[in-house]
């Protein structure tokens, strides 16, 4: 295990990142998380602007990477506020928000297995696959498995790990994944067995970085109607409604008016 101390970081909290719907396997340890990210492991605290990471595997570029730091979250909040003065309120109450950069491959598995289910299950699941299918990275977590892994894996198998009808989503977008290789455009993400448009859209926010997707779930749905009076059914509309408002920044408007309306229930 090495330690690696990042310093001078502004608008982050932990609590936020983990707990904003974004990534499930970490949770809250002392006095900060402690989780995985592939096939690293760590736990993290912050404090007055440092970041304090005691890692299994990856250096600093990679956490520095991991967790957004070189990204002016200032800038983006107050673009925000420009373009849409109602959002301060969850730009406030989420100020420490930062959207990781996680692996692809662990996200689309990951975001698959979240549908119709709620968080405690889903890490579960996940927890449940790595141990299984995963790598041993220490003690305490394993690896998220590879492509090969679960492409090879039996549905039977999975659906003992409790993941329903999501074994052969998980099964055949691991072939897909290996066949056709990564995808990189949300057409490609939806031509996977299991993902539909709100998933390939946290793909694209979460897994390809692209912060100009806007996933509507249920969540969102409910504030778009409180927040602008859209009917719910209304997707189309509230899809408009962001790339017009908020453009480019999209996902981090999501974000945070995501993490402002289902943390206050």
């Amino acid at each position: 295990m090495s330690r690696v101390i990042i310093e001078n970081v502004k608008d982050a909290d932990l609590t936020h990142i983990f707990e904003c719907g974004q990534v499930f396997r970490w949770r809250p340890y002392g006095e900060g998380y402690r989780g995985a990210a592939g096939d690293k492991s760590a736990s993290v605290s912050y404090d007055s602007g440092v970041f304090t990471i005691d890692a299994t595997g990856g250096d600093e570029d990679f956490w520095r990477h991991y967790f957004d730091l070189d990204t002016d979250y200032g800038e983006i909040k107050s673009a925000l506020v420009s373009s849409e003065p109602r959002i301060k309120a969850a730009t406030d109450y989420g100020y420490g928000i930062r959207i990781l950069n996680q692996d692809l491959y662990e996200t689309i598995i990951s975001f698959i297995i979240s549908q119709n289910n709620n968080i405690p299950r889903i890490r579960k699941n996940i927890e449940a696959l790595c141990d299984s299918y995963g790598e041993r990275i220490n003690d305490d977590f394993a690896a998220f498995p590879s492509p090969e892994a679960l492409a090879s894996a039996k549905e039977d198998d999975l659906a003992k790990l409790r993941l329903g009808y999501r074994s052969r989503y998980i099964i055949e977008s691991s072939k897909q994944y290996l066949n056709d290789g990564p995808p990189s455009t949300r057409e490609g993400l939806l031509s996977f067995c299991g993902i539909g448009p709100k998933v390939a859209d946290c793909i694209m926010l979460f897994g390809l970085h692209q912060v100009a997707a806007f996933p509507i779930d249920t969540w969102v749905k409910h504030i778009m109607n409180d927040m602008y009076g859209f009917d719910e059914k209304d997707v189309k509309g509230m899809q408009r409604f962001a790339d017009e408002r908020f453009g480019e920044l999209a996902g981090y408007a999501q974000q945070y008016l995501f993490y402002y309306y289902r943390d206050r229930g």
